[in-house]
């Protein structure tokens, strides 16, 4: 999770970089003030941590839940024909 967020932030700044630079005919930030030195790797905190966890108890939940629910609708199903 943490690589997959530093290679988006470093495209993402690469390519505001480059977007700002080739688009305004004004003067920018010259290229060798760009990305690796503005960016860093950001550990989750405590609550962040805690919303990601509380996401997946709830997809997982969910996922159960269908599944629980198309488990008895075959067993009605199955119960009908006999």
């Amino acid at each position: 999770m943490r690589k997959l967020t530093f290679a988006v932030a470093v495209l993402a700044s690469l390519g505001g970089a480059a977007f700002a630079t080739s688009a305004s005919a004004a003067p920018g930030a010259p290229m060798g003030v760009t990305a690796p030195e503005t960016t860093s790797t950001v550990r989750m905190d405590r609550m962040e941590r805690r919303m990601m966890h509380r996401h997946m108890e709830r997809k997982m939940m969910r996922r159960h839940m269908e599944r629980k629910m198309m488990r008895r609708d075959m067993n009605r199903r199955m119960m009908n024909r006999m």
